[in-house]
């Protein structure tokens, strides 16, 4: 008989693997950029995004905040590095108010972060408490991450393509909340819970939309077609937990 315990690192595990997954898919991205030595029309912001979400959760996962919490920190640890080195590669080659933008963004949220922090430490008291503090912050700005894909959403139902939505992404999109959540539910995590639940319905909605609207779309080499990097890269924002 497997325990709870034993399933819940197996299904974590999993949701490593998953995850992972995202965090290198901006790879060609980037590639790209290096190659053209420029940024284009391809923005920061999924990626600014994704560090602080990074740092939220590596902060929630630790023993004075959720204990039994170590597949949630590896993951976001290996993605908080991740995002950091796709920033910096963007960084070196963008504009000088792209970099500013990444600068000023970087120290906020190291900022917002610290305060975070000395709140939970210092103001409350207890796991619990501590947990409930963070765990919701973690939430708002997951559910925030999560809801990013809804204007190509909309731009799936008014063009009746899905150009913009890679099937893949969605795919892994909801494998990846589904996986986490129930990680969640094994042993009751109510935070990783809630916005992975609404991860797992809102990758559902994707790959239902691709269903209905896969034989609309236009095929390539329509003159009608035409590639805009930034929208695809919004759909694309890693998220771990």
């Amino acid at each position: 008989m497997v325990s709870a315990e034993a399933a819940r690192n197996v299904v974590g595990i999993i949701g490593n693997v998953i995850s992972f997954g995202l965090f290198i898919s901006p790879v060609p991205t980037f590639y790209r950029i290096i190659k053209n030595k420029a940024v284009e029309e391809f923005k920061p912001d999924p990626y600014l995004a994704t560090v602080l979400n990074c740092m939220l959760w590596v902060f929630y996962g630790m023993p004075f905040i959720h204990p039994d919490s170590l597949l949630v920190v590896t993951i976001n640890s290996f993605g908080l590095v991740v995002e950091l080195v796709y920033l910096a590669i963007f960084f070196t080659y963008a504009t000088n108010k792209g970099r500013k933008k990444v600068v000023y963004w970087l120290l906020g949220e190291i900022v917002f972060f610290a305060a975070v922090a000395l709140i939970a430490l210092l103001a409350f008291h207890g796991t619990k408490q501590r947990s409930l503090l963070v765990g919701i912050l973690c939430d708002i700005f997951n559910i925030i991450m999560y809801s990013s894909p809804l204007t190509i959403m909309m731009k799936v139902i008014n063009t009746k393509s899905v150009e913009f939505m890679p099937f893949y992404l969605s795919l892994t999109n909801f494998l990846n909340g589904s996986c986490w959540t129930a990680y969640a539910l094994i042993k009751l995590d109510i935070y990783v819970l809630v916005s992975n639940g609404l991860g797992a319905l809102s990758g559902a909605l994707q790959l239902i939309l691709y269903g209905c609207y896969y034989g609309t779309t236009p095929k390539k080499g329509d003159n009608n077609v035409a590639t805009k990097p930034n929208e695809v890269q919004l759909s694309a924002t890693s998220r771990a937990v």
